[in-house]
């Protein structure tokens, strides 16, 4: 933010306001400051990624030097491997697409679009999906429950993948799933 010629300065522990700044100042600072936030979100997540890739045994050190809470990082980075950065919305939060983040693709940009086009808060999409999801009964909707029986150990070492992707065991299960049938159907044109 370019403090000096609008009277508002950003430090490492806060802002400083003068008092007489006007309200469009004050007003523009607030929204350069939730850019700011906002695509913070999105940098931590593609960091962690890109260092989880790239620097295995070095991971967790960077992790901890950075200084901010391990599962907040981690949520960051499932959020950004669920969404592809071409898949992003400047126009909504990072939060926006947290909801929606475990919903398959398609239906992850057609809430994003309902929120973009109707001005909704991260709140009022969540109550939106969630109202969807009750009104929708079981036999139409277009996901499914799989049950599978796996051995304790299995269950271990897979729950063990998960944790090292920084993915739910259940979001790592169908990203390994999607990643079998595309490699199975490429094999065969299909």
């Amino acid at each position: 933010m370019n403090g000096a010629a609008r009277g508002v300065f950003v430090t490492r522990v806060g802002l400083q306001i003068p008092a007489a700044v006007s309200y469009d100042i004050w007003e523009s600072a607030g929204r350069r400051i939730s850019a700011v936030a906002n695509s913070s979100a999105w940098c931590l997540g593609d960091w962690l990624i890109y260092g989880q890739s790239r620097y295995t045994d070095r991971y967790r050190r960077a992790v901890d030097a950075v200084g901010l809470d391990y599962q907040t990082l981690r949520n960051y980075a499932w959020v950004a491997r669920r969404f592809e950065v071409s898949r992003r919305r400047d126009t909504v939060s990072f939060n926006h697409h947290a909801e929606v983040a475990s919903l398959l693709p398609h239906e992850q940009d057609y809430w994003l679009n309902r929120a973009q086009e109707l001005g909704w808060s991260r709140n009022q999409l969540r109550a939106n999906v969630r109202g969807a999801r009750e009104e929708e009964p079981a036999a139409d909707r277009k996901t499914a429950s799989v049950g599978i029986q796996l051995t304790p150990e299995r269950i271990a070492r897979y729950r063990a993948a998960a944790e090292r992707s920084d993915s739910s065991l259940e979001s790592w299960m169908v990203d390994r799933l999607d990643l079998a049938a595309n490699n199975a159907l490429g094999a065969y044109g299909g």
